[in-house]
Parts: structure tokens; C-alpha cells; sequence
């Protein structure tokens, strides 16, 4: 069957949140933030999405079964800003393309690059039938071009399915300039901290390596430095979220040949304590580097259990000098898919059951 695809303009998001479809299966609606960011709900019988159309395509929140996946942050709404670093307080963002992860000393690209906040050209909603049974879904188009510079057009995509609390997350970039362009894309989900969860990769990984660079905006303090040397030792300490007072600054960790299934999928789980789960697949293949990020302060409370990327997050020398930058030929594209959202307790089991 033919997908039916219905093309959004800002005129619709004017004012209080109002429907633009509904169905059986799905619902969404649009309005407009105090703040002036138009937002988009993308709606099933599990629960809810509210995406940024025209803002990078960033997801600000997500909500299932009752269980908020988001970040705890001090933004009460998204502000409109040129950067991620002016509204962090969303679910998840494409960083990158051209620069990604944290500048160095030396860099002099914004964190975590050009796409977060990226002022799409258009989005457009879609609804159709797969392999996998129906779909809604957002996409939208950015053409990033610079007079003397870098071009590539960037297609993200959201899709949603029927009575399921697993969402796709989708990023095609096309190189359109007449020489080759550096690539450094991670897809950056900012899941809410639990308390006493569990970190969980049942197909396992080689290597969990501590991050040891301290960025910028990292304030060290005795205690931490003293919890990180422990962890630089023996990384496999930190499995649980336990200890609160020495996630702060933030950990970072990345993880090295992450082992993948027969179907080529890694599979992470952050597992809550009464049974749930936060869980994300990915493809290495596509993504052949990942990460975790933890921090837990009065003010931002986070566990992105894993970040696939195609580079580490330390800055475009740093990982230009270890051969993390990638490159696309003129004319070449990439694609990126990661699958991400809540399960369920017996879903969680399931799931296990069928990896281990």
C-alpha cells in the first residue's frame, strides 16, 4: 500500500494544541511554545512523543505507559536557540553532521555540532502499511550549505507504530558538494536517571573504557576524580545506579566492538528496578562507535544508557587525530536507524529470553 504522506506548514501550529489527525491507531497535534517553537505530538494507545518539526527535528519528551523517558532539566519548555546548549532539555537530538561531542581546546565548533537546532526547510507527516504492519510517521529536510563550504541535505525521520512503546529514529545525509565531506553523527538520547537501575547489554561487549579527557565544562571535584580512577581500573563497578553523589560531574564511557546479533542489531537495556526497561538497538554496522553518559545534580539528571555514533564525543581533533572522522564521497549517503523506547516488564523478559 501506498504510504499517504500530508505536508505541514507553520501556519498550523499557531496557537494552543489542536489535532491535524486522528485514527484508530494514531493521533497527532500541534501548537506552539510560549517560547515561539512550533511542536508536534505524535500520539498511539501507549503513548507520546512531542517532536520539534522545524527545530533539528530534536525530540523534547516522550512518555509511555505512564513513564516519562526524559532527562530531568531545568527547562520548562524549548527555547529557540542557534545551539544545543540553549535549550538542553530535550529526549533526544541528532548531533552532529559536521562536527560532533564536546570541543576541545583547539576546536571551534559548537557542542555537539550545526544539527541539533537546525531550522528545517520542510516536514511533512506520512501514514502508511510495512513489513512491520502500519506506521506514522515525521520526517522533514535540511540543506546545510556554506558559499566556499560544506553542502548536504539531512533527512531525519520519527516513526511510530500501533500499540507499541518502541519508536524508530531515523538520519539519511547526502553529500552535495563537488568534493567529499567529513562526517561525525551520534545519536544523542537523553534518558531520565533511575534510581538503582541496571545497565544491561546481553549480547555483551570486548571493552568499556572510562573516558579520560575532562572537557571544559567538567569541574572536578577530589571525590569524583578518586571514583574515576576507581573506574578506570575496574569500569565493570559501575553496573547500577547506586551512588548518585559520584555522578557528579558527569561519566562518560565508551564502549569498544560491541557485539551484535544474527540480524546485525546490538541490543542495551537500562533496567528499572521494579521490572521495566528503557532499550535501544542499533546496528554497528552502521554505528561503530557508542557511548554512556551519566550525571546526577540538583538541576540535570541523566542516564543515556547508549549513544550509538560514528565517532567518540571528545571533538573533531581529538577524534580526527584517532581516525574517527569519516568521510562521504560526492554524491554519497549515509543511513542511520535506531530503535529506542520503554518495554514493559514482561516485554523485558521477553526480550532477554529471546537474546540470552
Amino acid at each position: 500500500m501506498m504510504p499517504t504522506r500530508f505536508a505541514l506548514t507553520p501556519s498550523q501550529f499557531v496557537g494552543a494544541e489542536k489535532p491535524l489527525l486522528e485514527s484508530a491507531d494514531f493521533r497527532v497535534s500541534a501548537w506552539t511554545f510560549p517560547s515561539g517553537v512550533l511542536a508536534l505530538a505524535l500520539e498511539n494507545q501507549r503513548g507520546r512523543l512531542v517532536v520539534l518539526p522545524y527545530q533539528g527535528q530534536m525530540i523534547w519528551s516522550a512518555v509511555f505507559d505512564g513513564c516519562d523517558l526524559t532527562m530531568r532539566n531545568m527547562f520548562s519548555q524549548p527555547r529557540p536557540s542557534p545551539t544545543v546548549i540553549g535549550t538542553y532539555g530535550c529526549f533526544m537530538f541528532h548531533s552532529g553532521l559536521l562536527r560532533n561531542g564536546c570541543p576541545g581546546p583547539e576546536d571551534d565548533h559548537p557542542l555537539h555540532g550545526e544539527m541539533p537546532c537546525a531550522a528545517m526547510d520542510n516536514a511533512w507527516l506520512e501514514v502508511g502499511e510495512d513489513s512491520k504492519g502500519a506506521y506514522l510517521r515525521l520526517g522533514g529536510e535540511y540543506e546545510y550549505v556554506q558559499g566556499f563550504g560544506d553542502h548536504y541535505q539531512a533527512r531525519p525521520s520519527v516513526t511510530l507504530r500501533p500499540e507499541s512503546a518502541l519508536f524508530d529514529i531515523g538520519m539519511q545525509v547526502t553529500n552535495l558538494a563537488g568534493t567529499p565531506m567529513e562526517l561525525m553523527y551520534m545519536a544523542h538520547m537523553n534518558y531520565a536517571y533511575v534510581p538503582g537501575g541496571r545497565f544491561v547489554e546481553p549480547l555483551g561487549v570486548e571493552r568499556i573504557r572510562v573516558r579520560s579527557s575532562v572537557p571544559a565544562h567538567v569541574r572536578p571535584t577530589p571525590q569524583w576524580s578518586a571514583y574515576m580512577d576507581e573506574l578506570t581500573q575496574a569500569p565493570s563497578r559501575l553496573q547500577t545506579l547506586d551512588t548518585p553523589e559520584l555522578y557528579n560531574p558527569e561519566i562518560v564511557c565508551f564502549f569498544d566492538n560491541v557485539r551484535a546479533d544474527e540480524d546485525g542489531n546490538a541490543h542495551f537495556l537500562l533496567e528499572h528496578p521494579h521490572g521495566p526497561a528503557f532499550y535501544t538497538r542499533y546496528r554497528p554496522e552502521q554505528f561503530d562507535h557508542a557511548a554512556r553518559w551519566i550525571l546526577h545534580n540538583p538541576d540535570q539528571q541523566v542516564a543515556a544508557f547508549i549513544l550509538p555514533a560514528t565517532c567518540e564525543p571528545e571533538g573533531y581533533r581529538a577524534e580526527s587525530a584517532k581516525g574517527n572522522v569519516r568521510s562521504l564521497a560526492v554524491g554519497e549517503s549515509a543511513q542511520f536507524s535506531v530503535t529506542t523506547g520503554y518495554l514493559s516488564a514482561a516485554e523485558r523478559r521477553a526480550m532477554e529470553q529471546k537474546l540470552l
